[in-house]
């Protein structure tokens, strides 16, 4: 099996690659405390710009790259992307290219990283995912395939009783922008109650890493937060109840949580590496769906190696039943919640987002492996 990096794209690194160049010297993760993490992924918001690393561009001759830059977020969301890295999934289909893996707190900061090309291809929530795509005028990024819906809700207070009551109140999320963060933002809107995007308005909204946020509860710094698993059952561990399960707030209660997207270029340079990922993805939705116990204890032992705090199992089992695992990326989600972004200030212009999805890589080897294929 290929040998796989375990990295967190650090400061200098993004800084680099946003001048046009890419800084493989990293700092493997464990080795960092939580803070310098979440300072690190906030630096990526703050210094990336739209230049690529060369070396993956269109013009390039198809052949297997040395390497694929991975991104994902260390939640039970992304359960998809961590079992396909911890059980081989992703390195038996590479064969001879090397898995180098980033992992992020939020959308936004994996985006920035996607479009500046430190990274080749992240696992994703959708409102980042079509605010670059539109914002790069349909040219950073195409949606390969999904990985998971639901698993987000908004936890409070006991005393908060309905969104009245978050009036004047501070409520956190993952950052600013990421779908965590949008689906709070409308949900208060349709409610009477108005935000902003620098935190003020009828509720103010923080936005904090995931692990930071259970601590601000904890402290009773915030009154609640919507948030991904497994940090929504944390919050309700740490003595919250859940005031919106965010499924209620959809059609058949599917959702888009988390997606796969790849760089444009990198796709249209490297097809048959993105098929390898996408390999690697459908065995990780099959080993899920046989082997779950397996599978939470691979995310748990990935959620404590970052954290330093290891969840009970018990914390990993619940935050699962919120969760389905499914390629599908369920796109008429997508296009609802850049409605939804843009109609709160997190997109400046309407959704368009024609191009934004392309399954035909996802679609033949559904078709191979004799399973239905997915209608765009």
């Amino acid at each position: 099996m290929p040998p796989v990096t375990y990295e967190q794209a650090s400061t200098k690194e993004v800084q680099a690659s946003a001048a046009g160049g890419c800084a493989e010297n990293l700092e493997p993760l464990m080795s960092r405390p939580l803070a310098r993490v979440a300072l690190a992924v906030g630096a990526v918001v703050a210094t990336l710009g739209m230049s690529a690393c060369g070396g993956d561009s269109p013009a390039a001759t198809g052949a297997a790259p040395a390497q694929v830059r991975l991104g994902y977020f260390p939640n039970v969301t992304h359960a998809t992307a961590i079992v396909a890295e911890k059980e081989g999934f992703f390195g038996k289909h590479l064969r001879a290219t090397k898995l180098k893996v980033s992992r992020f707190n939020a959308g936004p900061a994996a985006m920035e990283a996607l479009k500046s090309g430190a990274i080749d291809a992240t696992y994703v929530g959708p409102g980042p995912v079509t605010n670059a795509y539109i914002n790069s005028g349909g040219k950073a990024l195409t949606v390969v395939a999904g990985a998971a819906t639901g698993g987000t809700s908004l936890v409070v207070d006991p005393s908060i009783k309905s969104a009245a009551d978050l009036k004047g109140k501070k409520v956190s999320t993952p950052q600013l922008g990421n779908t965590q963060d949008i689906s709070l933002r409308y949900w208060l809107k349709q409610h009477g109650l108005k935000t902003d995007l620098q935190g003020g308005g009828d509720v103010n909204i923080l936005p904090q890493a995931n692990a930071q946020i259970v601590d601000a509860f904890k402290q009773k710094l915030i009154a609640g937060a919507w948030v991904p698993e497994p940090y929504a059952t944390r919050l309700v561990e740490a003595g919250g109840t859940v005031l919106v399960d965010e499924r209620d707030l959809w059609p058949d209660k599917k959702f888009a949580i988390t997606v796969l997207a790849v760089r444009t270029d990198f796709l249209a340079a490297h097809p048959e590496t993105v098929k390898a990922l996408l390999s690697g993805d459908l065995d990780a939705a099959d080993f899920i769906a046989k082997n779950p116990a397996k599978a939470q204890k691979d995310v748990g032992d990935l959620i404590a190696t970052i954290s330093g705090k290891p969840l009970k199992p018990a914390v990993i089992a619940a935050a699962w039943r919120q969760l389905e695992f499914t390629v599908d990326p369920v796109p008429s989600s997508l296009l609802t919640g850049a409605r939804h972004a843009y109609e709160v200030g997190v997109l400046k212009e309407e959704p368009k987002l024609d191009g934004l999805i392309d399954l035909t890589l996802l679609n033949q080897l559904l078709k191979e492996r004799g399973k239905p294929e997915i209608a765009p």
